[in-house]
């Protein structure tokens, strides 16, 4: 397996040259093209994903520790298929619509500036998560854990309390129509 480490990677273009297979850590991956790659196996440890575009990319057990994604296209990405062994990244400004993170710990991850657009986080752990000015829309929470979790100035999130774990959540009030919506109250 090859290791990568401390080296920057620009416009690299994934129909192209494809990734290598192996490790990297403290990379930076700059204006890549890596739609529809497949990330199996590799391991990625404190690197980062500046303007990328990873739309359909294949994370299957895919080792993500330490990763930043900044300005990077990522849709309909199924992270649920990488490795839960230390699992944690974060996002900023990054554009997440449809991607999935089904069942998975993602405990004070930070999302900031993203558009989360039909997310899946059915069952996922999101204790002490920030959803910092992000889009929910038609995004699906079901048994999921938001405890401690802060969603004070995100928006277009809908979801039933009672289906999910929420105790000391923060919410603002322009957010209360997602949360009581089931009750088909008006509020005003």
């Amino acid at each position: 397996m090859e290791q990568f480490y401390d080296q920057q990677f620009e416009k690299g273009d994934q129909k192209i040259t494809p990734i290598l297979p192996g490790e990297y850590e403290a990379c930076i991956f700059k204006n890549c093209d890596f739609s529809g790659a497949d990330f199996g196996g590799i391991r990625f440890i404190d690197c980062q994903f500046l303007a990328c575009n990873l739309s359909l990319a294949k994370f299957g057990k895919t080792s993500l520790q330490g990763i930043k994604f900044k300005d990077c296209k990522m849709l309909g990405l199924r992270f649920e298929h990488c490795d839960p062994f230390n699992l944690s990244f974060e996002f900023d400004t990054c554009q997440l619509n449809h991607s999935s993170f089904y069942r998975l710990k993602l405990k004070k991850t930070l999302f900031k500036n993203c558009q989360l657009q039909e997310a899946d986080f059915t069952e996922c752990d999101l204790s002490g998560a920030i959803f910092n000015d992000c889009d929910l829309l038609r995004s699906t929470f079901e048994n999921t854990i938001l405890e401690k979790a802060d969603l004070r100035n995100s928006y277009n999130y809908a979801f039933d309390p009672e289906l999910n774990r929420i105790k000391k959540a923060k919410f603002s009030l322009p957010g209360l129509p997602g949360l009581l919506g089931r009750y088909d109250i008006e509020i005003d």
